[in-house]
């Protein structure tokens, strides 16, 4: 027999000696255990702790929902539960309100039950609070619709808090609709009385309308007062659920404020004029106090200008300084010989319409007018104008580089007045939005380089 050669043996083995393969084998089966307790552990995507419970099964591991912790799962639960309540009781809402309309108000019309004035009276701003439910529940159902369309279960792009400041004109008709609640409901009663037909009518639609579920006009037309009042309820708890990284908490928090400060500047309204009744209250902080007092300047500029509420918009407000220099005074306008004064001013611009619907449009359509109103501080519980608003059409603002705490607005073959702010920059930004919508605005933009310059005698004078 031959003899085989050491070289030409096969090796059965890794070739490392067993020792070092076993240490290998040990090694790897620690590096997998480690994995997996990583990611049995690893931190939730949401809130960023470690408390995910263990998973003995790799396959249940991996199938684990958005890696969230306990606490994360059930807050994104109750998120998306809070959300649907939002949409579902604004449905709802919106139904009761095509109730007054079709069962009770066109019905009424039709038969000459009342008069329109009288209808008036009893329904009031109804149509409007109708079309407005109309388009935020729109935008609401895309918003859901689109979520489930990209797989988003939870609701986590849905941004109830951005679309309600967006729809956030809707609060002024609430007001409206509440003020004139209590005149309502006592014109009702005392035509109920005065009229057998009117009274027969709503007998017979109350028993035998099953649209009606058994409830009286009176009820139907409380439905907008108990959503008015309950918009704060149904943000408290998405803000609740909502964690604080969330792209949407500061608009929650923000329209929550905003209606909270408009019920009570309706609660206001209503002591003013004598009612006894009153919306829910809430707890009044320094930044509600001042928010009421802006619906409140706002409501008296708008009187005062005459626009349509959704064709103005607010671009500035707030306290500044004012003096009104004498002729020929435009140097030391910055010197301590003016007497300055504070003053509430608002600057409001027309916009003119693009569509029918004034929420349909996201953008602003062209400039029509724009108006600087001046109010004096608050006495006596009232706001009074200081002079009638200042057209910026037939405006010039100019500042002088001597004097960069101030700028100066001058009225057209009338007044003149020197503005300043606290704040340098706030002062500076005021002249900038103050100045862009008086030269574009007004017959005499082409010449407006010249202008300034014919007005002011001053060489240091830059338009």
């Amino acid at each position: 027999a031959t003899r085989t050669k050491p070289a030409d043996v096969e090796r059965a083995d890794s070739g490392i000696g067993q020792m070092p393969a076993r240490k290998w084998r040990n090694r790897a089966s620690e590096t997998f255990s480690s994995l997996q307790a990583w990611e049995a552990h690893r931190p939730c995507t949401d809130c960023g702790e470690r408390d995910l419970p263990v998973e003995t099964d790799v396959q249940n591991c991996n199938q684990r929902r958005a890696d969230l912790c306990e606490k994360c799962r059930k807050r994104r639960t109750e998120r998306k539960e809070s959300v649907l309540e939002f949409v579902n009781t604004e449905a709802s809402y919106g139904e009761d309100l095509r109730i007054i309309k079709e069962e009770f108000y066109l019905p009424m019309q039709a038969a000459g039950l009342l008069s329109q004035e009288q209808l008036q009276g009893i329904f009031s701003n109804i149509q409007e609070l109708i079309d407005l439910n109309e388009n935020f529940l729109e935008i609401l159902q895309e918003e859901i619709d689109q979520a489930f369309d990209q797989g988003d279960d939870d609701l986590m792009t849905v941004c109830i808090g951005e679309i309600f400041l967006e729809f956030v004109n809707m609060l002024p008709a609430f007001q409206t609709y509440c003020l004139q609640q209590s005149s309502s409901v006592n014109m009702l009663n005392a035509l109920e009385k005065e009229k057998e037909l009117l009274r027969i009518f709503l007998n017979v639609s109350q028993n035998d309308n099953t649209a009606l579920r058994r409830m009286n006009l009176r009820s139907f037309l409380m439905a907008p007062l108990q959503r008015v009042t309950k918009y704060p309820l149904l943000l408290s708890r998405i803000i609740k659920a909502t964690t604080e990284y969330h792209p949407d908490h500061g608009s929650l928090r923000e329209a929550k404020s905003r209606i909270e400060s408009h019920l009570e500047h309706i609660n206001m309204k209503t002591k003013q004029e004598g009612n006894t009744w009153t919306l829910r209250s809430f707890r009044q902080d320094s930044k509600k106090k001042r928010e009421v007092i802006n619906i409140e300047m706002r409501e008296t500029a708008l009187k005062t200008v005459g626009w349509l509420r959704e064709e103005t918009r607010f671009v500035m407000e707030g306290s500044l300084q004012l003096a009104q220099p004498p002729d020929g005074q435009w140097v030391k306008k910055g010197s301590k010989t003016l007497k300055f004064q504070n003053m509430q001013v608002l600057l409001l611009v027309n916009m003119k319409r693009v569509s029918e619907s004034s929420l349909e449009s996201a953008e602003p359509g062209p400039v029509k007018d724009a108006v600087l109103v001046l109010i004096r501080d608050k006495n006596n519980g009232k706001f009074h104008l200081l002079r009638e608003p200042l057209r910026l059409s037939n405006c010039i603002v100019s500042t002088d580089p001597d004097c960069d705490d101030t700028f100066e607005l001058i009225e057209i073959r009338r007044e003149a007045f020197v503005f300043r702010d606290s704040d340098r920059a706030r002062t500076h930004h005021w002249f900038r939005q103050i100045r862009r919508y008086s030269r574009e605005l007004g017959s005499w933009k082409k010449r407006r380089n010249a202008l300034p310059n014919i007005m002011i005698s001053t060489p240091h004078t830059r338009p």
